[in-house]
């Protein structure tokens, strides 16, 4: 392995966190809250790791083969999270370390899954930094990088690949860069959109600028206890149908920015998500109305609460937990399967359990008639073998990852098995809440330190879509070739 020009790589990423903690700075300085030291020096120590790596690591060699792509990705999310949860540690705002890092790695990640039992009493500052973790973490840190930075090299793809989810990762331009311009410039694009329309309806600007970075991140932190409980119907509508958008594949927002309705409209994957997500809230509306006064409401609810998990978002505007058994299971279950490849998402994604489906489908069938000879087709292209292995092998190693993380929490006195598997499953997914002692009332403060290490290592698998953990851990990764 390359390891210079890993250690590089790390230290340009350092230098980029250093930068991106500008925006909080800025914000303690206006509203002189307190957090002005804490944010200069994780600023400053950012910057002097940064300058070090990239200037003591500096090779000529800057070609990233696929071990490298994936052992920089498990690194760099490692590196930002634990230098990133500083300014809560510093400031005394979550004294504990473990906390302030199961903090940040939820806010990069965009889980949502939070520590704390009073976030109204945070600083603005700290609140703006820990929700724009979400919208950096949502496309993703390397992705910013590879936007913003000059070409590391013709291989870049493999950095893209390693963190992009989705069980591929294609190109929108010839030049990686490109690709990656256009990704950001479409996800500020909507991000703007949704800020303006909170704003036009009546939230105030630092309240809005709250929840756009949380809903398109795909994260899930809020400023207040209830979540978005407290707003209008208009400003819940609008964050349920960004959550809804901000979880389908960019790829198609690209098609439609280039005029290619038909190609975008085409997508199966697009229409499967569509169907699950109005399906789902079809069925929990029915299952729920009985607990609303009037039908707006309890169809609000339902849409809110199934794009708020499918799109694995994590906000709440009820406490869904209180809702009858089907339409918890319900909410589970959009868990485990979350929204589109190429998203800002977590999940299984749709197209893999699209396929999934169609695989077995077509085992059924040949097991019936041996002799018939049938291809497996996904947006109206066969799909080569070695893409089905893959899946299968990714499904395998997902169940296997998720049972292990079960366990191990399982060792925790004092929570159920309900709270443990929906904690794991919420964590893993990167989703935030769950039900019982983790569900969207609670918090997971009550966690020992060493389970709240495991699910920030669950989210890190889940957001990074395992294979790049897996790979940094293998010591066959650390040889140099």
């Amino acid at each position: 392995m390359n390891r210079k020009m890993v250690f590089s790589l790390i230290g340009r990423i350092l230098l980029l966190e250093g930068a991106l903690l500008l925006l909080p700075l800025a914000v303690s300085l206006y509203y002189q809250d307190g957090g002005q030291i804490p944010f200069l020096l994780t600023i400053v120590l950012c910057e002097t790791l940064g300058l070090l790596l990239s200037r003591l690591f500096r090779t000529e060699n800057q070609v990233i083969y696929a071990k490298e792509g994936f052992f920089v990705t498990a690194l760099a999310w490692l590196s930002v999270s634990a230098l990133g949860a500083l300014p809560f540690v510093i400031s005394g705002e979550i004294p504990s370390y473990v906390d302030a890092f199961f903090e940040t790695v939820s806010g990069f990640t965009t889980t949502g899954a939070s520590i704390l039992n009073d976030v109204e009493s945070m600083s603005r500052s700290m609140l703006i930094w820990r929700s724009f973790t979400h919208w950096i973490g949502g496309m993703g840190v390397l992705v910013l990088m590879v936007a913003i930075m000059p070409n590391l090299s013709g291989r870049t793809i493999h950095v893209l690949r390693a963190e992009m989810p989705g069980p591929t990762m294609g190109k929108l331009s010839p030049r990686l860069r490109d690709t990656a311009k256009i990704l950001y410039l479409l996800y500020i694009a909507m991000t703007v959109l949704e800020l303006i329309l909170l704003v036009a309806g009546g939230m105030p600007l630092f309240d809005s600028a709250i929840h756009t970075f949380g809903t398109a991140g795909t994260g899930g932190f809020g400023m207040k206890a209830a979540s978005i409980a407290g707003y209008t119907p208009y400003q819940q509508w609008v964050i349920a149908v960004f959550m809804m958008l901000f979880g389908v594949n960019f790829n198609l927002y690209f098609l439609l920015v280039m005029g290619r309705f038909r190609s975008a409209l085409r997508s199966e994957e697009l229409w499967t998500y569509l169907f699950i997500v109005f399906g789902a809230t079809l069925l929990i509306y029915v299952n729920i109305a009985y607990q609303f006064s009037n039908m707006g409401d309890a169809v609000r609810a339902a849409y809110f609460q199934v794009t708020s998990i499918s799109s694995t978002t994590g906000f709440s505007t009820v406490n869904f937990d209180e809702w009858p058994t089907l339409s918890r299971m319900i909410l589970v279950l959009l868990m485990f399967i979350g929204a589109c490849a190429g998203s800002t998402a977590g999940g299984l994604k749709v197209s893999r359990v699209v396929l999934l489906y169609k695989t077995t489908r077509r085992e059924i069938r040949h097991l019936l008639h041996p002799r018939s000879v049938t291809s497996v087709r996904f947006e109206g292209k066969p799909v080569d073998s070695p893409t089905l292995i893959s899946i299968g092998t990714y499904f395998a190693l997902y169940i296997g990852l998720f049972a292990a993380f079960w366990f191990i929490i399982s060792f925790q006195p004092n929570f159920d098995g309900v709270s443990n598997f929906t904690a794991v499953a919420a964590c893993y997914n990167n989703i935030g809440p769950g039900l019982n002692l983790v569900g969207p009332a609670a918090s997971y403060s009550a966690y020992s330190p060493f389970c709240k290490i495991v699910l920030s290592i669950a989210m890190l698998f889940g957001r990074l879509e395992i294979y790049p953990m897996l790979i940094s851990l293998s010591p066959s990764t650390w040889i140099k070739k």
